[in-house]
């Protein structure tokens, strides 16, 4: 009788227990934790998206103030006379000597020709900080949200408020901005402040 020894790669001496497969227990925590691993990333790029809108709009409204204050200012350095006072159904009226010299709007006269101007105001019934010059149809929103009314001030070196048009003043303005609570957005207040003086005073 021939007897066959068999061999460590022979079948019978493999395992008797099935091949593969996970239990149900296996299957529930790997899906768990699957689940939450997802669960996770889409929850930090939604944290991601909210925060990039936040800061885009916050980016967004000091690029576009920078950007007009940097027109304003160079609109004061290099115009004839400014004015500043209100604006009463849709007319400026200017400070006189002996008002302080502050109001929600400013006048720009770029030249010694009083038909051409510029003016910057605020105007209450929307909070809207816009521009408009002597051309007609040239009205331009500049800012939203503005929850100050006294804008322009002119002052003296110092800072001190002044109560006549004198010729070496200082124009100031100063811009409050309001942005409203939205959807995963906290609710913002800006405030933008500059002075700007004519460089050739006479």
């Amino acid at each position: 009788m021939k007897l066959q020894v068999p061999f460590p790669g022979s079948r019978r001496n493999a395992s008797t227990t099935p091949d593969g497969g996970f239990t149900l227990t296996e299957v529930l925590i790997a899906s768990t934790v699957f689940l939450l691993l997802v669960s996770g990333v889409v929850f930090a790029n939604l944290f991601g998206l909210s925060m990039f809108q936040i800061t885009q709009t916050k980016l967004n409204a000091s690029s576009g103030a920078r950007n007009t204050i940097a027109r304003m200012a160079n609109e004061i350095r290099t115009c004839k006379t400014t004015w500043v006072g209100n604006i009463t159904n849709g007319v400026f009226a200017a400070q006189l000597d002996g008002e302080t010299q502050q109001g929600s709007g400013l006048l720009i006269y770029p030249t010694t020709n009083t038909a051409n101007y510029i003016v910057y105001f605020v105007n209450p019934s929307d909070k809207t900080f816009r521009r408009t010059t002597s051309t007609p149809g040239n009205a331009v929103v500049v800012a939203g949200t503005i929850t100050n009314t006294v804008v322009f001030r002119a002052q003296d070196y110092l800072g001190r408020v002044l109560t006549n048009n004198q010729n070496n003043r200082v124009i100031h303005l100063d811009l409050e901005f309001q942005q409203p609570k939205r959807h995963r957005q906290i609710a913002g207040h800006y405030k933008l402040e500059t002075s700007v003086t004519r460089r050739a005073l006479e």
